[in-house]
This record gives C-alpha cells, sequence and structure tokens, in this order.
C-alpha cells in the first residue's frame, strides 16, 4: 500500500487520517460481499425457498460465533473504555432480557419464518463444513492477532447498511414467503452498524500509529472481505449449482 503514496512521502511515514480512511474504505469499495453472485441472485429473487433456507441456515453460524469474537476481544482488553463499548455488542446479539431479544434470537425468527426447525439451525449440523471453518477463523483471528487488528476486522461495518437495505427491499420484493416481520435482524442493523462502526474506525484511527500498524489494519479488513466472501462461494457451490451438497448437510426438501 505504501508504494501506491506520493514519492514525496518518506518511505515508512504513517499515512494521515484521511489517508488512513480512505485506504480501508476502499478495501470495501473491493472486495465486500455484495459484489458476490450469490448476493446478486438472492436480493434478486432468483433463488427458490430451499436455497434461502440454506443461506439462512448457514448465516446462523456466523451469528452464534460474532458475540463468541466480541466477548474473547474484551478478555483481552485493559482500556475500560473500549470494554464499555465493546459489551454492547455482544449484548445486541446475545439480548438483555426482558425487554431487548437480540440479534440471534431476530435471525432465529427469520429461520422459523422460513420454516426450519429451530433446534437443528442452532445445532448446525446442517452447515457446510466450508461456513463453519471460516466462522471458526474469524474468532479465531479476534482471538489472536494483535488487538488493533481485532479491532480493525469488524470495519466491514461500515459498507453493511447499504447492504441490509438492498436485503430487505429485494426479499420483500421477490419472495411471497418473505414477510415484514422476519426481517427485523436487518432493519435493527441498520441503526447498530454505523453506531459500532464509528466507534471502531475512531479508535482504529487513533490507535494504528505506525504505517506497519495501519497497513495491519487495513490487511485485517481485508481478511474479513475474504472470510464473507467464502462463505458465499460455499453457497454458491452447494446451493446455486446442482448435485455439490457435501456429505450431512442441509438438502433442502422444498422449491
Amino acid at each position: 500500500m505504501s508504494e501506491r503514496r506520493s514519492v514525496d512521502v518518506p518511505i515508512g511515514t504513517p499515512m494521515s487520517r484521511d489517508e488512513f480512511e480512505a485506504a480501508i474504505r476502499a478495501v470495501g469499495a473491493e472486495r465486500y460481499h455484495d459484489k458476490h453472485p450469490f448476493h446478486k441472485l438472492l436480493h434478486g429473487g432468483k433463488l427458490d425457498k430451499g436455497q434461502v433456507q440454506a443461506w439462512a441456515l448457514n448465516r446462523y453460524c456466523y451469528q452464534d460465533a460474532v458475540p463468541r469474537k466480541d466477548a474473547a476481544l474484551i478478555s483481552r482488553v485493559h482500556d475500560r473504555e473500549l470494554r464499555r463499548e465493546w459489551l454492547h455488542r455482544v449484548l445486541d446479539h446475545d439480548g438483555l432480557p426482558p425487554d431487548e431479544p437480540g440479534g440471534i434470537e431476530r435471525w432465529l425468527v427469520l429461520t422459523d419464518g422460513l420454516g426450519l426447525d429451530r433446534d437443528y439451525v442452532m445445532s448446525m449440523k446442517g452447515a457446510l463444513p466450508a461456513t463453519r471453518f471460516a466462522v471458526e477463523a474469524y474468532a479465531r483471528f479476534v482471538r489472536e492477532r494483535p488487538l488493533i487488528e481485532s479491532v480493525a476486522s469488524s470495519l466491514t461495518e461500515l459498507f453493511a447498511p447499504s447492504i441490509h437495505r438492498a436485503r430487505i427491499a429485494g426479499m420483500l420484493e421477490n419472495y411471497d414467503f418473505i414477510s415484514d416481520d422476519v426481517l427485523a435482524y436487518f432493519k435493527r442493523r441498520l441503526t447498530q452498524a454505523p453506531r459500532d462502526a464509528t466507534f471502531a474506525l475512531e479508535h482504529v484511527k487513533k490507535n494504528a500509529k505506525s504505517l506497519d500498524e495501519q497497513e495491519a489494519c487495513v490487511a485485517a479488513v481485508g481478511f474479513k472481505c475474504d472470510l464473507l466472501w467464502a462463505q458465499l462461494d460455499a453457497l454458491q457451490h452447494a446451493y446455486a449449482e446442482e448435485g455439490h451438497i457435501p456429505p450431512g448437510a442441509f438438502v433442502p426438501q422444498v422449491k
């Protein structure tokens, strides 16, 4: 990345805050999974109900991993402000009874609405092997990489609201088996994701001091984009193409 900067900038000079943010956003513009063919099929009404079920079932594995990876990040943090801020991410997904059901529960409302057995979804037994490997790679990245990179890996949330808006509109328009109430997860994320991304971006811009740290943070965003893309590659191969569902994975019973 540094080689693309002005030749007048001495080698090893950190990016300015604006340059750093622009480099992060460039990753999303090029590599975010809204560009994946499977999403175009999903949002465009080109999938049957069984294929949408497969997407929702597999995506549950990612929803399950998010609060686990956030709790792992919190366990590494000595900064009380960062811990307090990050804690609400766990509660956003796990919920805070009696008034806040949480994102995982909202996702299960979606899978319920699609006719999937809730216990089967939560068991993750029908998930694709590639899905399980991908989400655990994300949890492991957050546990093991330098803290600033772990925070930076969440910055795909900068790009999330646009895909949520497209998903809500596209699925309601194109699928008669999707109702407005089962899309509550995405509606809530329209406000949660920008709030989380704003905090994380400011934290990364403030605390990534060296060019090496900045470039590692940009690479962390790229890793997360690759991980999201890989999950859709697996869905495309298994469910949008005939005859590629691996043994033990969910087999749609409806069209």
